[in-house]
């Protein structure tokens, strides 16, 4: 995405989360969504971001929500990539149905007993980008889906837009945030594409995460 995004005339910045990436070795039993959303504040603030776009992919959503309510005269618009929008007290738990919360406890149990293993990879995911993914993919402290949000200011006034993936699993997680942007006018848009499409489908995405950041 990159070069993509830097060709389209944008700066992709891509934190880290805390216990994730380069930043594994800080991983414990601990870290929940609120230092997840201290992170990404912490690099707003060093890097000096102002109005910028801030992209929220999938659990990504639960963050950005989070960061928006923190820093609303710093952002221009949120965009949730295939993601969960939740409202204030909701944790990503309470935003899935009870077999999925079931499976990712089994998951963090059979696994450390408080780290969920990520989610299968897309099968419309290239050879190629599965040996990648799978050489930096690592499990996530069950405490981020666990903690609720807490809103300090409400419901966002910020421009949001939704990027709802259509190839969907039989779950379709991500259909009643999709649905609910279009019922409040969101920027919503549709890309062909499964969950991860800065994967499977960079050309895309990036086509549309510049019409909009283009649209008023």
């Amino acid at each position: 995405m990159h070069p993509l995004m830097r060709s389209a005339g944008h700066e992709l910045v891509t934190p880290t989360y805390t216990g994730l990436g380069e930043r594994e070795h800080l991983a414990n039993p601990a870290i929940d969504l609120e230092v997840h959303i201290r992170d990404m504040l912490g690099v707003i603030k060093c890097e000096q971001l102002r109005n910028f776009i801030l992209v929220g992919h999938s659990y990504g959503g639960m963050v950005a929500t989070g960061v928006a309510d923190r820093v609303p005269e710093l952002i221009r618009k949120v965009v949730y990539l295939d993601a969960f929008v939740p409202t204030d007290g909701q944790a990503l738990v309470d935003l899935l149905p009870l077999a999925g919360v079931e499976r990712m406890r089994a998951g963090a149990k059979a696994n450390d007993g408080w780290r969920v293993p990520s989610n299968p990879i897309p099968p419309d995911t290239a050879a190629a980008d599965v040996q990648w993914i799978q050489s930096l993919r690592m499990p996530q402290p069950i405490k981020t889906f666990e903690t609720p949000l807490r809103l300090r200011n409400g419901e966002t006034k910020i421009p949001r837009a939704y990027i709802y993936c259509k190839r969907t699993t039989a779950d379709d997680t991500f259909r009643p945030f999709a649905a609910r942007a279009q019922r409040q006018g969101w920027d919503y848009r549709e890309i062909d594409a499964s969950h991860s499409p800065h994967v499977t489908a960079p050309e895309s995405l990036t086509q549309l995460l510049h019409a909009i950041s283009s649209r008023n």
